[in-house]
């Protein structure tokens, strides 16, 4: 992959942690008083306090996204560079770690008992 490539490459990963950092932004900003679900195809749960649990999801939402960016570096390293590992695992490990804080402290903190 020539350098166009690569930049190409990493500007559209650029641009995927970019949507998760505008999600969360309008999750953290929304004035809606129902919450926001975090699964994709499964309502939201009940909660305790509507603004509190969608700003706390928008946070989670937009350092998902910094760190996703952040996971896409190694893509700038070229074609047949051994990091590109990096940004897979990366993703893969953040992913699981965001949805582990969700349930234990997000879903925990807020949900109606």
């Amino acid at each position: 992959m020539d350098n166009t490539g690569r930049i190409m490459a990493f500007v559209i990963w650029i641009i995927c942690s970019l949507l998760f950092v505008v999600i969360g932004i309008y999750v953290m900003k929304s004035k809606k008083t129902k919450p926001f679900g975090f699964w994709a195809n499964a309502e939201a749960p009940e909660v305790s306090d509507v603004e509190g649990y969608n700003k706390a999801l928008g946070k989670l939402w937009i350092i998902f996204g910094v760190g996703f960016a952040v996971d896409g570096l190694p893509l700038l390293a070229g074609q047949n560079s051994a990091l590109i590992i990096i940004s897979v695992i990366g993703a893969m490990f953040l992913s699981i770690g965001v949805m582990v804080y969700y349930t234990l402290c997000i879903e925990a903190k807020y949900k109606k008992k």
